[in-house]
């Protein structure tokens, strides 16, 4: 017996295996086994009928015997053997059956033994190894005993019979050793495949459940810098409206109209947010024109420097939002008529939009960023660039803004 064959019972016996479409790759390669048992059983059946000893009647008998075996297998043997021997006590059953309906023609037939190369792959798949190898070991070796006291034989043919009978026990254990190690083996491949296929399955859930929450994120970042802010504005436009009707109606109507166009900006921010286009300051604008637009909302001034030129779109609608961003809080934190300037500069690798108001300022230490300046640090983050404030009590609020922006044009 081979040194690597494993003294302790494997304990293999697992679930049927599966192919990537679902198939019971066992279930489809039993026929090979059917077969195969059935040219051995039918080989073994001609031998034994066409030999020249013993006697016919005793030929005819161990035939019969021989046919036992084909229902015996068709209705308990197959069964059996697709589970793999996870019924161990039917596996049991059924193999001493058969190893007790083979004994009594092997004794008496000589070549009935060539039935053995069907019925040793059996053992192994149906039993463990050690209950495998004792009925391998019976098998091989009781025929040829009970052959050689039935009948009156000559040395040399026992000696021949002894030693086909010992190699074929030695081939079978290590047969019986291999194919064990190959199920394991194939078994083992089936099980993390199948962990595998799990893992995909949970790495894909978890990127679609990333790819909605990064969804959710920039909608919220969007709808803030947008709509949010538009709806702020057009409450703060009808509490003045309130005040100035009374004493100042050219005023209150220079804000109604202000509230018409900021609701027609918030319906063409709404638009474009739906259909995941440009925001709508951008739409067939360039930047410089599209911070004019928004800072003249705000009442600010503008400022270009360096030479303008078209940025990748990504970069484009950081900088708009940062800007929006920055002119909303001032609108929400200074006194009205805060005079606000916006400084849009183009360098050679970079980008950077700079707004100062000359508001009353904060302490950063005691403050805490709010969603907005929280969703413009990660827009800037997200291009690869920075934004921060600095800010002091009585010394106004800069907020800048620092983008990544090579010198080549982008479409």
């Amino acid at each position: 017996m081979p040194a690597d064959i494993p003294l302790e019972e494997p304990t293999r016996r697992v679930s049927a295996r599966t192919d990537p479409r679902g198939v019971h790759v066992w279930d489809r390669t039993f026929r090979l086994w059917d077969t195969y048992f059935a040219i051995v059983w039918l080989a073994t059946l001609v031998f034994v009928l066409g030999t020249a000893q013993p006697a016919w009647p005793v030929r005819l008998a161990a035939a019969a015997l021989l046919v036992l075996l084909v229902p015996l297998y068709v209705s308990v043997g197959r069964p059996v053997l697709m589970t793999e021997g996870v019924a161990e006590r039917r596996a049991v059953t059924y193999i001493a059956a058969a190893v007790a309906v083979y004994m009594v023609p092997g004794v008496l037939v000589g070549e009935t033994r060539l039935m053995a190369f069907a019925l040793v792959p059996q053992c192994f798949i149906a039993l463990r190894y050690r209950r495998a190898m004792i009925a391998v070991t019976v098998i091989n070796i009781a025929p040829v005993v009970g052959w050689a006291l039935l009948w009156d034989i000559s040395r040399q043919d026992l000696f021949f019979n002894s030693v086909f009978a010992v190699v074929t026990l030695v081939f079978s254990a290590a047969f019986g050793g291999w194919t064990i190690r190959i199920m394991d083996q194939s078994q083992e491949r089936a099980e993390l495949i199948a962990e595998l296929d799990a893992s995909r399955e949970e790495v894909a859930q978890l990127s679609a459940d990333r790819g909605a929450l990064a969804e959710r994120e920039r909608l919220s970042r969007e709808i803030h810098d947008t709509l949010a802010q538009g709806f702020t504005s057009v409450l703060m436009l009808i509490q003045a409206v309130d005040a100035e009707l009374d004493h100042d109606v050219p005023r209150a109507r220079r804000h109604l109209a202000l509230m018409a166009d900021t609701a027609r900006q918030n319906l063409a921010e709404a638009r474009a947010l739906v259909a995941g286009g440009a925001p709508a300051d951008l739409d067939g604008a360039s930047l410089p024109d599209a911070l004019h637009r928004v800072a003249s909302r705000h009442g600010a001034l503008v400022r270009v420097l360096g030479e303008a030129r078209p940025l990748a779109p990504g970069l484009e609608v950081v900088a708009l939002r940062g800007c929006q961003e920055a002119l909303a809080n001032v609108h929400k934190h200074a006194p009205p008529d805060t005079p606000i300037q916006v400084e849009l500069a183009y360098g050679e690798a970079d980008l950077t939009l700079v707004v100062r108001d000359t508001g009353p300022g904060f302490d950063p230490a005691e403050a805490t960023d709010g969603f907005g300046l929280r969703g413009l640090r990660a827009r800037a983050a997200e291009v690869g660039g920075t934004a921060t404030v600095t800010s002091a009590p009585g010394a106004g609020t800069t907020v800048t803004v620092r983008l990544p922006a090579p010198e080549r044009t982008l479409t």
